[in-house]
């Protein structure tokens, strides 16, 4: 069964599941601040579930390229919007700080477990 860690913690996933949905039934949230309530409930259309994956997860999908691909994003940023994401073995992620997670965590501020 895979894992995904976030934040320290260990959540149980089925493979295929949808990485946004996880963290929903967990507690957590792949939004920051008010984008928790003004986000497209998983269509893949505002980005604001951004996090950076490490882990095997699907491919990334043509609308997330689409989306990731203009601001406040960069495609350089490599992060991948959780309502897209298959998990299909263990993964990390990580959410940045901004709106849509786009602002890269400084090591002086990063929260640790």
């Amino acid at each position: 069964m895979p894992h995904v860690l976030i934040n320290g913690i260990s959540i149980p996933a089925t493979k295929g599941a949808n990485l946004r949905n996880i963290l929903l039934k967990n507690g957590f949230t792949p939004h920051n601040g008010a984008s928790a309530i003004f986000n497209c409930r998983g269509l893949g259309t505002c980005g604001t579930c951004a996090v950076q994956v490490t882990g095997r997860v699907s491919k990334i999908t043509a609308i997330e390229k689409m989306r990731l691909g203009f601001p406040p994003h960069k495609p350089e940023n490599n992060l991948r919007l959780a309502c897209q994401c298959k998990i299909l073995g263990d993964v990390t992620i990580i959410k940045h700080d901004g709106f849509w997670g786009q602002i890269p965590i400084s090591p002086d501020t990063a929260i640790h477990p």
